[in-house]
């Protein structure tokens, strides 16, 4: 038992921030994102033998977390009707990857995760697709259109700079 803690701990310490961007950028609510990120390394711990025999334990939080936050939003959608859901929550991001963190925000839902699980969490294209339930070729069309997205946003912007 004191070794399955020590494991956890130590994949707890090590990936528990880039779980966090992910499901910020995905959720755009940086406190209720805590809160379900928190609540998925709780099940994970839980389910320790077997999250940890997962390909990819990170993506596992994540997605465990993504799927809470559906639960949560079906749950409020009944008890509240929506108040301009297309606010966007602000993050106190640091360093240069604020400005990046927040046009990948812009980006459609399924192409924000994409990129989070691919570029973020360093997951390959068939476990992102397992941990999406998509193909492998929709993960390479969903990366492909958030890069020339976020390419394009770029250089324009960098034009705009110089002008």
């Amino acid at each position: 038992m004191e070794r399955e803690r020590k494991e956890f701990a130590a994949f707890y310490s090590g990936c528990r921030d880039d779980c966090l961007r992910a499901v910020v950028a995905v959720s755009r609510e940086p406190a209720l994102a805590e809160d379900l990120v928190a609540e998925a390394f709780s099940r994970a711990w839980a389910s320790w033998p077997k999250v940890q025999r997962h390909p990819a334990p990170a993506a596992w939080v994540v997605r465990t977390a993504l799927n809470l936050r559906v639960s949560w939003w079906r749950r409020r959608r009944r008890e509240s009707p929506l108040a301009n859901s297309d606010v966007i929550g602000s993050y106190e991001a640091t360093g240069s990857h604020e400005d990046l963190l927040t046009l990948v925000r812009g980006l459609p839902r399924r192409q924000r995760e994409v990129v989070l699980l691919r570029v973020w969490l360093d997951l390959d294209a068939r476990t992102t697709a397992e941990v999406l339930g998509i193909s492998v070729g929709t993960v390479g069309a969903h990366l492909s259109r958030a890069t020339a997205a976020l390419r394009t946003h770029l250089m324009n912007s960098d034009l705009e700079e110089v002008s």
